[in-house]
């Protein structure tokens, strides 16, 4: 999920997360923690998670009024994960609609496209992570907090009943057992007796 290209946002440098008492004393900008050298290049998940912080303290800035980092709450990761509803490309049926609970409707329908489950749980854990390399304390970290926890499961509850496909946890397949039948020992020859 693209949030923010790199074409039409532009990349802002954020400040390092600091407590409202410590926020005088630390002045300086930070990058992210896990920086590469000049000649290797940053991974797909690096990229997208510099994107996706860059356009979360956007929205921070365009919020009214603005909000600081230290001063965000899970409440305001809520507010932006309904923010990002308007840019899903995921057919979602209301219970009202007749392609209630079926994976293939056979017409279209007047029901919104909303982000899946599976982008915002993606995106909650690049946040989450990109949180804490700027400098955010793993205890206060908004992305991790249980109202997101919980808004998280109910998205992914109700869009399973609303398309019809269940999200269960992929258990693991136990790895086939080799098991070595011990070969019997071969039999010392027998000892030759030398008669003289």
């Amino acid at each position: 999920m693209d949030l923010a290209s790199p074409s039409t946002n532009p990349t802002y440098s954020s400040p390092a997360i600091t407590s409202p008492t410590t926020a005088a004393t630390t002045t300086a900008t930070t990058t992210l923690a896990t920086t590469t050298s000049p000649s290797s290049t940053p991974s797909r998940y690096e990229n997208q998670k510099r994107r996706d912080w860059n356009t979360f303290c956007q929205y921070l800035r365009n919020h009214r009024p603005p909000l600081s980092l230290p001063m965000c709450s899970g409440a305001h990761v809520l507010e932006f994960l309904r923010y990002l509803d308007q840019f899903g490309k995921t057919k979602v049926h209301n219970q009202t609609c007749p392609f209630f609970g079926l994976p293939n409707p056979p017409a279209p329908c007047p029901c919104p496209l909303r982000q899946a489950w599976g982008s915002l749980d993606a995106l909650i854990g690049r946040l989450r992570a990109a949180y804490e390399e700027h400098g955010g304390r793993p205890e206060g970290n908004p992305f991790g907090a249980k109202a997101v926890r919980i808004y998280l499961r109910e998205v992914r509850d109700f869009q399973a009943k609303a398309r019809g496909v269940s999200y269960e946890k992929k258990r693991k397949r136990p790895k086939p057992r080799v098991t070595v039948t011990p070969q019997p020992a071969p039999a010392p020859a027998p000892a030759e007796s030398s008669a003289g």
